[in-house]
């Protein structure tokens, strides 16, 4: 079996073992990327599309003029700026693995993101090209309260500039659980109440109050262990939030494009498009911003994606440690939907501090928390400052190049 087209009708939609076991033989096999970048470079337009989308109005990533008189000489990407780049850098597969790759061994499970790791070496800066190495690196059968068997699945991305200097590496992982199963076994029921004046205020008053650290040094010598980060908010979420959060970031899962070219794109996946309820084929995004599909999926409204949140985190830590740190790895958990209508306060406090082979390295706890005093994302971040005697020093990747990394990471894996 090879293709989602020949998965029998009885099993689409189910966990198999035959299916775990079609996504073990994918193991560490390049998987060619077939959706183009949303930004083939790195350029003024981009960087603050992206920034806006998520509320940050930072001039490092939104003013050229600033950012070249900062340490890094030139505008600068976000963080998470990669999820728009990364022209595909897979070798063209030859006829054995173009048939293991096809298909989804998953098809008709519905695919939650779990966990996202990042660990960034080098900036991405105006006019810089990217690409990327994507490969499944792993794959476990696990039981769920929420999905009742479920397939975690580990992917890497791992992104390069144009020079072929090693930037970043992306790892996330996937639970895919039977949709039926989670739809019975959905139990949360969702009690949204309007806001009261008072609490748009303190929202509005939150914000006011937000402070970036920008071109004044955060010295390492001067962080305590204990101190807590100035928190920011994001919301009350609203579906213009995620237009426009999209407007940045692309589309990511179906490709670009609408009307003409979406029913091209259609016709070879129809899967990617199903029928709403005027029988109108649509995205299956839109359970993100259409709350009777989300309801069709067993959950009570529609919620962002992890990115965002992954991306809000960003927005504190780089707050935080201003033009002259190093926000060099990030961790973070989705254990609860942020649900259209809720209000995320990003929290963090500093853990622990040392200085490991010349990396002045501050340890961070971090989390996103709701309106209901819910943590819908705890996350951990390791940020490098400088002192007043010595500027960071970026940290080098594991492997120089995307096929070296490929090793290591592959190696990481074996040993876990």
């Amino acid at each position: 079996m090879t293709s989602t087209e020949e998965k029998p009708a009885e099993t689409f939609g189910v966990l198999t073992d035959e299916a775990i076991e079609r996504s073990r033989r994918r193991l560490g096999i390049p998987n060619p990327q077939h959706n183009p970048p949303h930004n083939y470079e790195v350029t003024w337009d981009g960087t603050r599309h992206f920034a806006y989308g998520y509320g940050d109005d930072n001039p490092l990533y939104c003013d050229p003029e600033y950012a070249a008189g900062t340490r890094w000489g030139s505008l600068v990407a976000p963080p998470t700026f990669l999820y728009t780049m990364g022209e595909d850098a897979a070798p063209k597969p030859d006829p054995e693995t173009k048939a293991l790759l096809k298909g989804d061994p998953f098809a008709g499970l519905g695919s939650y993101q779990a966990v996202m790791e990042f660990e960034w070496w080098r900036p991405m800066q105006l006019g810089d090209r990217c690409r990327v190495l994507a490969a499944q690196v792993g794959v476990a059968p696990k039981r769920s309260s929420f999905g009742g068997r479920t397939a975690h699945v580990t992917n890497d991305y791992l992104y390069s500039n144009g020079r072929g200097e090693m930037h970043a590496v992306r790892r996330g992982t996937w639970i895919n659980a039977e949709r039926h199963t989670s739809k019975k076994r959905a139990k949360e029921k969702l009690e949204q109440q309007p806001y009261t004046p008072e609490q748009i205020a303190e929202i509005d008053a939150a914000y006011a109050a937000e402070t970036r650290r920008g071109g004044e040094p955060r010295y390492f010598e001067d962080v305590e262990i204990g101190a807590e980060l100035a928190p920011k908010v994001k919301g009350p979420l609203t579906t213009t939030d995620v237009v426009v959060w999209h407007l940045g970031w692309g589309m990511q899962l179906t490709p670009p494009g609408a009307f003409k070219i979406a029913a091209n794109i259609r016709r070879k996946a129809p899967g990617l498009y199903p029928p709403n309820g005027l029988n109108i084929p649509d995205t299956v995004q839109r359970l993100h911003w259409e709350p009777a599909r989300a309801r069709e999926l067993g959950l009570p409204n529609s919620y962002d994606y992890g990115g965002m949140r992954e991306t809000w985190l960003c927005h504190l830590l780089t707050d935080w440690v201003g033009d002259d740190g190093w926000l060099w790895k990030l961790r973070c958990e989705h254990r609860k939907f942020n649900y259209i209508g809720d209000t995320t306060w990003l929290r963090g406090s500093v853990v622990d501090k040392a200085q490991v082979d010349g990396r002045n390295e501050v340890h961070v706890e971090l989390r996103c928390e709701n309106q209901r005093g819910e943590v819908t994302s705890p996350a951990t971040a390791v940020v490098l400052l400088p002192t007043r005697d010595r500027a960071v020093d970026l940290p080098e990747p594991p492997a120089p190049t995307l096929d070296g990394m490929v090793a290591h990471e592959l190696q990481r894996f074996a040993v876990d």
